[in-house]
């Protein structure tokens, strides 16, 4: 019997790259492909690249050429770039790292297994060649679902396989084998984004927004379960849009509960929600149903009126600051994270001073601070009044130590509470580390338990903030298994 092909995926970006891997590790594994974990281990090496902004192409491109040196050194013989990076710039991209493979698109993705196997015979497959994918589907979403069939959308696969495919458990499982054991899994709710904001290239290359149908969404979050999920994160572009294009654009609000009541599920998190479309209703929902936590990963990018009408966006500061009075009016303790982008054309000192405002004002648990850069293709780019470098690196490193001691100060004010904390890791040395409700994987920071004792990954445990790490939080659990099995927040 043919030893069995081995193929490892390399994961950069965000939290809907990581489930474009698992969908590719599905297919891939359907095709009989045996997947590792280590690239060394590989006959091929996938990497799944981010092309968002600077920083990420250039970790993009360093995983791929680190991915390269593994070549001839043991059993790799073949890289390949998929992603975003791999779907913007396609060609471009293969002709400036001849190091890799070969570029795939989105649209490889269907026929990965054939790709890659062609690549790794010492065949050739023509580099993807980017265009816009925004021009794939209709204008008008109502129209969309109809041709989203003809369209790839990663993170998109359909729950009914083939026999053999499904796990023992059930026959409804997605085109999709998890990469890891985490607790926590995030699931695709839409792709693509209709806003334009100026900076911003990811609709290029993602296409315009679609929804998955609500079915598809219960279906792998139950899989999910299944494999010892205990933590869905909800993820896309733009999760306040979700539904405009099914007819209902509420339908988040109806679909929140139906997956907080999925067995096995004992918390569900939505990302990536936009200020200008929060609709009291889903506040309502997201404050007040067991299990669906109340988090808020709101982009404002900016606070002051001038830089965000150059953005493309909508507010100001104390629109944004009624709109967290409103969210802890129903739900005191909730978290909420944003990102903002200091620096961007035509951006003054006043208006530095705004952002800081709103900053001191907001109470944020969590603040992402990028300073403002070109990106090809964007209408930003085209902008006049570009400040010089060393400008936008002094505004970037002011509002990035004012981030730092507010975030500090928020964490100090949860001293006191009594937080729902999932255990992720367990280790003698480290100790025991989890999230609480108002801490999102990987962004916002972590609870450090003061004892171990009786618990497990995976498990939830009642516990009592006792004292703060920077941003992180230190819990004294308030007995060894407290709230395992309470159901709720």
């Amino acid at each position: 019997m043919p030893e069995r092909r081995t193929v490892a995926l390399v994961t950069l970006g965000c939290a809907r790259n990581e489930v474009d891997s698992e969908e590719l590790a599905g297919r891939l594994e359907a095709d009989g492909w045996q997947l590792v974990e280590d690239a060394a281990d590989a006959d091929v090496a996938v990497v799944n690249t981010c092309g968002f902004v600077e920083a990420a192409k250039k970790d993009s491109v360093d995983a791929l050429l680190e991915a390269n040196d593994l070549k001839g050194q043991g059993r790799t013989q073949a890289v390949v770039a998929v992603g975003c990076m791999a779907e913007r710039y396609g060609k471009e991209l293969a002709e400036a790292l001849p190091e890799a493979d070969g570029v795939l698109g989105f649209d490889d993705y269907t026929d990965i297994s054939d790709r890659l196997q062609t690549i790794l015979s010492g065949g050739i497959h023509a580099s993807h060649t980017p265009r816009d994918r925004r021009k794939l589907l209709p204008i008008s979403p109502a129209e969309r679902q109809e041709s989203a069939a003809s369209v790839a959308l990663p993170g998109h696969a359909p729950a009914d396989l083939p026999e053999g495919v499904a796990p023992a458990s059930g026959p409804r499982a997605p085109l999709r084998r998890r990469l890891g054991g985490a607790p926590v899994a995030s699931v695709k709710l839409a792709s693509g984004c209709d806003r334009r904001c100026s900076f911003c290239a990811i609709p290029s290359f993602r296409g315009s927004f679609i929804s998955r149908r609500p079915s598809d969404v219960l279906n792998e979050t139950r899989w999910l379960a299944e494999q010892g999920v205990k933590e869905i994160m909800l993820v896309s572009e733009n999760n306040t849009s979700y539904g405009k294009d099914l007819g209902d654009i509420r339908l988040l609000e109806s679909l929140l509960p139906e997956l907080a009541e999925v067995d096995g599920i004992e918390r569900v998190r939505v990302s990536y929600l936009q200020p200008a479309e929060m609709r009291p209703g889903l506040i309502d929902v997201l404050t007040s149903t067991p299990k669906v936590v109340p988090y808020f990963d709101l982009s404002f990018q900016h606070s002051a009126p001038a830089v965000l009408r150059a953005m493309r966006r909508f507010g100001d500061t104390d629109r944004f600051l009624e709109l967290l009075d409103t969210i802890r009016g129903k739900a005191p303790e909730a978290g909420v994270r944003s990102n903002f982008i200091v620096g961007f054309p035509g951006e003054t000192e006043a208006d530095l001073a705004e952002l800081e405002r709103f900053l001191n004002g907001a109470r944020l648990d969590a603040i992402g601070v990028f300073g403002y850069s070109d990106e090809e293709g964007t209408e930003a780019a085209t902008y006049d009044g570009k400040l010089d470098e060393d400008v936008v690196a002094e505004r970037l490193a002011r509002v990035s130590r004012l981030a730092e001691e507010l975030v500090s100060q928020r964490a100090e004010e949860r001293v006191g509470e009594t937080v729902r904390v999932l255990v992720e890791s367990v280790d003698e040395e480290e100790g025991v580390h989890g999230r609480a409700a108002h801490q999102a994987p990987e962004t916002d920071g972590q609870v450090l338990l003061t004892t171990g004792e009786g618990l497990t990954v995976g498990r939830m445990v009642e516990a009592k903030v006792v004292g703060t790490e920077g941003v992180d939080l230190v819990a004294e659990p308030l007995s060894s298994l407290a709230g395992v099995e309470e159901a709720g927040r």
